[in-house]
């Protein structure tokens, strides 16, 4: 049996990440570790594209990974979570890398391909003493901050958990403030 027939197999000759049942084709995950014997998943072109080339994402799209992240396949739990944390400032998907689970060398196996791939961990993000925030930090504001286009004043202490960063901007992170999702500058924030 070929790779790309034992993969049919596996997914029920269907897109690994999103279902999809047309035009498929065996993919290798970059960065991928040696010790790995099966790292290749089957996706369809519209996945590829988009895995491929960052500037052609389509979030909605990969709406999909809700599904497909708890994949018991460490391969595709890879790509779920390497795509997922490329999207994590749209919000929703910082709330399923939050619930996804993985075994901790699949987790290295992820993250080996986002610190050699993806120009977004270039950016550091800093709160107002110089900590570095991360995706997922707690932050506590420093000064009340008017929110544009709303009434709504986040007042000086409050705490936003669970934040995300902004991947092209080392001086906005996102959060949750009285339940509006908003972009608040690093320089008045503390990490908690």
């Amino acid at each position: 049996m070929t790779l790309e027939q034992s993969l049919k197999q596996r997914s029920d000759s269907s897109c690994e990440l999103c279902g999809n049942k047309e035009t498929l084709k065996v993919y290798e995950i970059p960065n991928s570790p040696e010790q790995v014997l099966l790292k290749e998943i089957l996706i369809c072109d519209i996945c590829h594209t988009q895995v491929e080339d960052p500037e052609k994402t389509e979030p909605n799209h990969w709406r999909c990974l809700n599904d497909s992240m708890w994949s018991t396949v460490p391969a595709v739990q890879v790509m779920a979570w390497r795509m997922l944390n490329r999207l994590r400032s749209e919000g929703w998907p910082q709330d399923l890398l939050d619930m996804m689970y993985m075994e901790e060398e699949v987790k290295e196996w992820a993250k080996a391909g986002i610190q050699k791939g993806d120009a977004e961990n270039s950016i550091i993000h800093k709160d107002s003493n110089g900590a570095i925030i991360e995706a997922g930090d707690t932050v506590v504001l420093t000064k009340d901050l008017n929110v544009k286009g709303s009434s709504l004043t986040a007042k000086r202490g409050t705490a936003v958990r669970r934040v995300s960063l902004v991947h092209d901007n080392a001086e906005q992170i996102e959060g949750k403030v009285e339940g509006q999702q908003i972009v608040i500058l690093t320089k008045f924030v503390k990490k908690v």
